[in-house]
């Protein structure tokens, strides 16, 4: 070949070359369906099979807005590597389905509730133009000066441990049976110092000026073998545990209340003054989970982002099925013990004196094996339990600019709190370090309104993680703590290391649980860094078992090689407890520079 055509035929290559690189993504158009988004997917894989140049590896499904109601989640796959799911205004994911047909019935209102993929369809949440209803309970839905229904909450009078039964005021059940328990049974929800439990009711036993309760399985046998945390009863009864019942129809009497006959597959609502239940949009939650990734450990899927998506209406119905025993941050007790006498462990831990296992709550969006999974400028609201969950064999990823409210649950939960087979008290330190969460990054959120369901969870929760950035989020109006960071009650080095938490605002938490922090940690993070966070008013619910137990900042069991230095707080209110080696703290209090506190929260611009 001349010279000349060695040229011509390396700059034909260029050529190519370049127009590879310039070509743009593969774009899908998509239409609101309950399939539309699958079959969207299922085309770029066609494509991507078939060779298609017009691809180039990458996808982008463009959502038209409207409802995208679905009858399972949508799964993203390895095979949908490089995909980009752009939504925008009015696109919608959801897992409702709309309940039509009121009729009135004296005070009431009642509708049919649908079958749904061909079974009869159950849910604990009910939101009624936008705006979650109460399901009825014994604590008024509001009191005409504003302050918290909750500080009408009785309190129990005692507890048997060995007979599984927990005495009440007689007051306190008025006129409640449990005769129609057998589709829906009546539930005790249970204040216990940083957790509250949710037992269905198997049995009411008045016994003079008292009631004795006792409850259903499994929930009843875990509950009360577990000694932390446990119904409290304190020497004076000021700060017995606090209760409430829901469920039952009796309970349905004040406007704002709905109530679900699941044996007739009947719903009932008393309507506030400005609603209009012949025009209202009411939404009851069928799915548990929306989306969710399912790669593998070698094969993960790869460089996904998901932008401007609302995703809504999901529910978790574990609690009805077989009550809800938390051990904390919302994970819930399979099997736990007390141990008599206490053992000793080794390095300093404190004894043991209990063992426990747990399982982990549902998500609406639920993220494993998965590279570079990201979420931006998406909305998560009207969830009944987490909203977006990070779990195993996760690696980078980024979930910023989101806003989440008006959830049940956990905002945004991180990292394995160990494996359903994995003792609770245990350091964990997988042999395959894939399967720790990390690089993940979660930057620039508004998290509002959280745990207001169970409410012994959090704004952001990270368990077994590692390099995993929590920055300049805004959380408020959470029923616990804001940010909880470790897992493990023991100082032992793990899979644990290289956090931070830093420049996040915090405030307004704390609205029904104590044993409590703006930011709170446990186990051992070696090069963990908690810096230049504002925390600052806390709520002051008085049912809380020790009104005097609260911190802006905890470290918690076993906390060991974690820096707190240059955050906020408007006095040095912190805890240090049963920490391990390698704990730095400085300049934490009202003394640290107005800069940090003016520029904590969310940024007008990232600069990540």
């Amino acid at each position: 070949m001349t010279l000349k055509g060695i040229i011509t035929a390396m700059a034909l290559l260029l050529l190519s070359q370049l127009d590879t690189i310039a070509s743009p993504p593969h774009s899908i158009e998509v239409e609101p369906g309950p399939f539309t988004i699958e079959h969207a997917l299922q085309q770029a894989r066609l494509a991507r099979l078939q060779g298609s140049s017009a691809t180039g590896g990458a996808t982008v499904l463009r959502l038209a807005p409207g409802t995208y109601r679905l009858c399972q989640p949508i799964v993203l796959r390895p095979e949908d590597s490089g995909t980009t799911i752009l939504g925008g205004p009015g696109v919608v994911v959801s897992g409702g389905v709309q309940i039509t047909g009121w009729k009135k019935r004296g005070k009431l209102w009642v509708a049919d509730v649908p079958q749904w993929n061909g079974r009869p369809l159950e849910f604990r949440q009910l939101w009624v133009n936008g705006r979650k209803a109460v399901r009825a309970r014994s604590v008024p839905v509001s009191i005409a000066d504003g302050s918290d229904p909750f500080e009408l909450m009785p309190r129990i009078l005692s507890v048997d441990k060995p007979g599984e039964t927990i005495y009440i005021p007689r007051k306190a059940i008025g006129g409640l049976t449990t005769s129609n328990s057998q589709f829906s049974p009546l539930e005790l929800v249970l204040h216990e110092m940083w957790c509250v439990a949710v037992l269905r009711i198997r049995d009411i036993r008045v016994q003079g000026d008292s009631v004795a309760l006792t409850f259903h399985q499994p929930e009843s046998h875990v509950h009360f073998m577990h000694p932390w945390p446990s119904p409290m009863v304190t020497p004076d009864g000021k700060h017995n545990s606090a209760f409430y019942f829901t469920g039952a129809r009796e309970l349905l009497d004040e406007p704002g209340e709905w109530w679900l006959d699941a044996r007739q597959q009947k719903v009932y609502y008393m309507p506030l003054k400005d609603e209009d239940m012949r025009t209202a949009t009411v939404e009851a939650p069928a799915l548990e989970t929306l989306l969710k990734t399912e790669g593998t450990p070698d094969q993960p899927i790869t460089d996904v982002t998901i932008r401007g998506v609302t995703f809504e209406h999901a529910t978790w119905m574990r609690p009805s099925v077989m009550g809800h025993a938390p051990l904390q941050a919302g994970m819930y007790m399979t099997e736990a013990y007390k141990i008599r006498p206490q053992i000793s462990r080794p390095n300093g831990d404190h004894k043991l004196d209990n063992q426990g296992w747990v399982g982990r709550p549902a998500a609406a969006v639920a993220v494993s094996c998965a590279k570079e999974v990201s979420f931006a400028e998406c909305t998560f609201r009207h969830m009944a339990s987490t909203a977006l969950d990070y779990h195993l064999f996760v690696n980078g990823g980024t979930v910023e600019r989101c806003s989440f409210t008006d959830i049940g649950g956990t905002g945004i939960l991180a990292g394995s709190f160990g494996p359903e087979g994995h003792e609770a008290h245990l350091p964990y330190d997988p042999s395959d370090r894939r399967e720790t969460c990390t690089g993940l990054t979660i930057s620039d959120n508004h998290i509002s309104d959280a745990a207001n369901e169970d409410w012994g969870c959090t704004g952001i929760a990270a368990g077994f993680v590692r390099n995993v950035n929590i920055v300049h989020n805004e959380i408020s109006h959470v029923s616990y703590t804001g940010i909880s960071l470790g897992w493990g009650w023991n100082q032992q080095t793990c899979t644990m290391a290289n956090n931070t938490v830093r420049g996040n605002h915090i405030h307004h938490y704390a609205r029904h649980m104590y044993d409590v922090a703006g930011i709170y940690t446990l186990g051992s993070q070696p090069h963990t860094f908690i810096e230049q966070n504002v925390v600052d008013s806390i709520c002051s619910p008085s049912y809380v078992h020790d009104p005097d137990h609260w911190f802006y900042l905890y470290t918690d069991e076993g906390s060991s090689y974690i820096t707190v230095r240059n955050n906020w707080t408007p006095a040095e209110k912190f805890l240090k407890n049963a920490n391990g080696p390698g704990c730095i703290w400085e300049n934490n209090g009202p003394m640290v520079a107005d800069s940090i506190r003016r520029q904590a929260g969310i940024r007008t611009t990232n600069t990540h």
